[in-house]
């Protein structure tokens, strides 16, 4: 793992892309607090920034903490980068860090595909079965579930099988506050709405399109 406060290549790149409005801090949950004008600057803009990022600055925000990695996933779901689809899959199932996860799995999501439902099942083959770690594994199920509606699959229904994985990892130790997955999958809806919207000012998007 890189430092940005050892690597100044890093640094950099903290200050152009994660930091600038306190951007890493709103990629999540704050995001669907702002306000209507707060909502589209902050689309606009991180749509810019992903339109300006180079796959190389991106691969090195992937290699540094929480905030650079949770920044750079949400910047590769706006500018649809599928080039990363397996970097992120191994990212999320290493689990290395905290708060990363849900930007990988919305990107997963945005992305869209088999491969992708697949790599979210597979974390939730191995985290489901942790009971005691309470990692990504509502958001995963979330991503997967919106996938199933997109792909008109069902790879999620044998993780909410009566006595289950899902079922399993809610009941076991700690105890865990439970929610129904398909509102994690609305969730991870509205997220997939915003890299939309922040799509609209990425150059590089709207070519592939």
């Amino acid at each position: 793992m890189r430092y940005a406060h050892k690597d100044p290549e890093l640094l950099e790149l903290v200050y152009r892309y994660v930091t600038p409005d306190r951007r890493y801090l709103k990629l999540g949950g704050s995001l669907l607090r702002l306000t209507e004008p707060e909502r589209a600057q902050f689309t606009r803009k991180l749509g810019e920034a992903a339109d300006e990022i180079t796959p190389h600055e991106l691969g090195i925000l992937l290699e540094g903490g929480w905030r650079e990695r949770k920044t750079a996933a949400w910047l590769i779901a706006v500018a649809h980068r599928a080039e990363f689809r397996e970097r992120l899959g191994e990212l999320l199932l290493a689990s290395e860090v905290c708060y990363a996860g849900q930007g990988y799995c919305v990107a997963l999501a945005t992305f869209g595909t088999e491969a992708d439902a697949g790599l979210l099942a597979a974390y939730l083959d191995r985290y489901l079965r942790r009971p005691d770690l309470y990692y990504d594994q509502a958001h995963a199920l979330g991503a997967l579930l919106h996938l199933d509606m997109k792909l008109g699959a069902d790879h999620a229904a044998r993780f909410l099988a009566p006595e289950g994985l899902w079922q399993q990892w809610i009941d076991g130790p700690p105890s865990k506050q439970h929610h129904d997955p398909h509102d994690y999958s609305e969730i991870i809806g509205q997220f997939c709405s915003i890299t939309d919207e922040s799509a609209r000012y990425c150059k590089a998007q709207n070519q592939e399109l």
